[in-house]
């Protein structure tokens, strides 16, 4: 990624989930199938099978780490939502190793190159979902920001100074703000530089 960004570093990300005291974790989720379904009060008909039935497992969010690589079982339930209202489901195909996913730290490293994706789990009625998750995360104290080469000068109320869209933070610091809000809020917009500006706050970056 690095070197597709032209940030000469190339180790500048790799390093940060590679430190000794990382925060990266592992984890396993279970979704059980549901049974408790009638089809009439779902509007479906009678003979609908229930595979086509399905209800939210884990709800939309971004991950605030800086990458996730997923792996599931065969079972469908995985979706992307690419623009606000549309959701994309992600082939369960075992011939698809993993889904690799952007975090809300990667895209204040890059500056907003990278996005964070909005995804959630679905279930069905009759079907086991098991999924494994590696996060990658810097350790605590890590400050996040992005590289001076993905710094612009484009905004209109600074034209000579560089312009970042995130102001620095430790990732102990938005991990805090992170978990404390609901799933689905945009929580990196806490840390946004524009936010500051419209609240005529002052903003120092690093």
């Amino acid at each position: 990624m690095a070197q597709g960004l032209k940030v000469p570093q190339t180790s500048v990300y790799s390093n940060l989930i590679m430190d000794l005291h990382s925060d990266s974790l592992f984890r396993i989720n279970h979704y059980p199938p549901f049974t408790n379904w009638t089809p009439h009060l779902l509007g479906q008909d009678s003979d609908t099978s229930p595979t086509t039935i399905s209800k939210v497992g884990f709800g939309e969010h971004t991950d605030p780490q800086i990458l996730t690589i997923l792996r599931s079982n065969d079972a469908p339930g995985l979706q992307i939502s690419p623009q606000r209202g549309l959701w994309v489901p992600v082939s369960p195909h075992p011939n698809t190793a993993f889904s690799v996913f952007v975090g809300d730290t990667l895209q204040a490293l890059t500056n907003g190159r990278f996005k964070s994706v909005r995804h959630r789990a679905m279930v069905n009625s009759c079907k086991t979902r098991m999924s494994m998750v590696y996060f990658g995360a810097p350790s605590p104290h890590a400050r996040i920001c992005c590289p001076s080469e993905l710094v612009t000068t484009t905004t209109t109320k600074a034209p000579h100074k560089p312009y970042h869209l995130y102001r620095s933070f430790t990732w102990s610091e938005y991990k805090k703000i992170a978990y404390s809000m609901r799933l689905g809020d945009t929580r990196l917009d806490q840390f946004s530089t524009l936010q500051s500006e419209n609240s005529d706050e002052t903003t120092i970056t690093e």
